[in-house]
């Protein structure tokens, strides 16, 4: 698809404002009540990693939520970027690598640690960058303008070929496409408000159908090895609630043996003495760690004590801080 002529923001009422040096993103509220409505659009829920593209002459940056530099992480993006006739850009989007036809995180995280170009270049794992929103375009703030415009303007000032793609949407049916999305084994759906402004941080114009439950949560700790496992058992795991990190189980299964034996290594670089569980765990076998770094982790349900039912770890976030993480209860 080849973008037309170049917009004009200001046409549409947007302010004229200086490239800025970080965006805050917008996040999505968990829900279980799905719903159709002409006011809002659906699109599909990738399983990625979220990514904002800033562009300032020749200068590109992709950074994470959690404000992580991903530029080199991924050099394919920067050149699709590179080549955009317009030079001066917020976008907001999602990194992907496909398994078949569904997006699969766990393939992805295999790129995640990379910092070289040249590396992620001959990692053989091809991404896309699933651009669905604009936040700043050619000298003009348009994140007060209505979603819809706002998805206009990018469609109309980006080129999308190639690593490049534009997220599309439906209008109105939401119920079906997140049956849709549910029978191809998507991640779900995310509804959107069409007429909400760009919101930095968490809102209800944009809410989240999931077809499976999962999120992010704090490792704070590992169990030792049994029988012929190399590396660790199991991760501790745990989630923020008024400032204490409460526990949520623990996670044994998801790792291969590469994974078991290089992450012990990371985790004996935070070894503590004390828990960092508020309470502490009944773990007597418990082996305790700094807790600042984040997994993704999919379950089928909280039990009623509070803890996850058959977790599987899924892989490790770099955008999220550990101190952002909470319990996601559908609202």
């Amino acid at each position: 698809m080849t973008a037309g002529a170049a917009p004009d923001p200001g046409r549409e009422g947007a302010s004229p404002a200086a490239h800025p040096d970080w965006c805050a993103p917008m996040l999505a509220t968990l829900t279980d009540d799905r719903f159709s409505d002409s006011g809002w659009i659906y699109e599909r829920k990738l399983d990625g990693e979220r990514i904002l593209a800033f562009r300032e002459g020749d200068r590109i940056r992709l950074m994470t939520r959690n404000r992580k530099d991903a530029t080199d992480t991924y050099p394919e993006l920067v050149a699709a970027l590179a080549c955009q006739p317009e030079r001066d850009f917020v976008a907001d989007g999602e990194v992907v690598a496909f398994d078949g036809r569904v997006t699969s995180f766990a393939r992805l995280k295999k790129r995640l640690q990379i910092r070289d170009p040249d590396r992620a270049r001959a990692s053989g794992i091809r991404v896309f960058f699933y651009l669905f929103d604009l936040i700043h375009v050619a000298g003009r703030n348009i994140e007060g303008l209505a979603l819809r415009k706002r998805k206009s303007l990018l469609k109309r000032t980006m080129q999308f070929d190639g690593a490049l793609r534009f997220t599309p949407h439906r209008n109105e049916t939401g119920e079906a496409f997140f049956e849709t999305a549910c029978e191809k084994g998507w991640e779900g759906v995310i509804a959107k408000r069409a007429t909400s402004p760009y919101r930095h941080g968490r809102s209800r114009d944009w809410l989240k159908f999931k077809c499976a439950k999962g999120q992010e949560l704090v490792i704070g700790g590992f169990t030792p090895p049994q029988g012929s496992r190399t590396g660790f058992g199991a991760l501790l795991l745990g989630y923020y609630e008024n400032g204490a990190l409460r526990y949520a189980g623990k996670v044994g299964t998801g790792f291969d043996d590469a994974f078991l034996t290089q992450f012990r290594a990371r985790l004996e670089k935070r070894r503590r003495d004390t828990s960092p569980f508020d309470p502490a765990p009944q773990e007597p076998e418990a082996i305790w760690v700094r807790p600042d770094l984040v997994a993704e982790i999919g379950f089928t349900e909280w039990t009623g004590q509070g803890k996850l039912r058959h977790p599987r770890f899924l892989g490790l976030r770099r955008d999220k801080a550990a101190r952002d993480v909470v319990r996601e209860d559908p609202q």
